[in-house]
């Protein structure tokens, strides 16, 4: 069952959810958390306390509102729009992730974040 999760990044509240597999729930499970925030692009990525390998949901291929998990960081990624790799308009991760979930609704209101140096994930009420 997919977990729920409210994501603050300065005034921008948007709601996600975390899929049902080993990785997303390693993340799900050490929620509460907030990180220094980085950009790539249209792309907000942070340390979270997880350390996984690649799984069967990896890819390079990715939607806006997509959530990722990239082992080298051992970062969350979400795509919000255009990444420095993007040819097309679709965001392009820097390597392979593993899908661990997506944004419910808009996700490009994280466009609005931009410059924040801190988010917060937290299981929805």
């Amino acid at each position: 069952m997919p977990t729920v999760i409210k994501i603050t990044a300065k005034d921008v509240i948007i709601e996600g959810e975390l899929f049902d597999t080993a990785c997303a729930q390693a993340i799900a499970g050490k929620l509460p958390l907030e990180a220094r925030l980085s950009e790539w692009g249209d792309e907000f990525y942070f340390e979270v306390p997880v350390a996984m390998t690649l799984d069967g949901s990896a890819t390079r291929t990715v939607k806006v509102g997509d959530i990722g998990y990239w082992p080298p960081g051992r970062a969350l990624a979400i795509f919000f729009g255009p990444t420095p790799l993007s040819t097309n308009g679709e965001p392009v991760p820097a390597s392979e992730v593993n899908i661990v979930g997506k944004v419910r609704g808009d996700a490009t209101l994280l466009r609005k974040a931009k410059g924040t140096s801190m988010i917060r994930l937290e299981k929805a009420p």
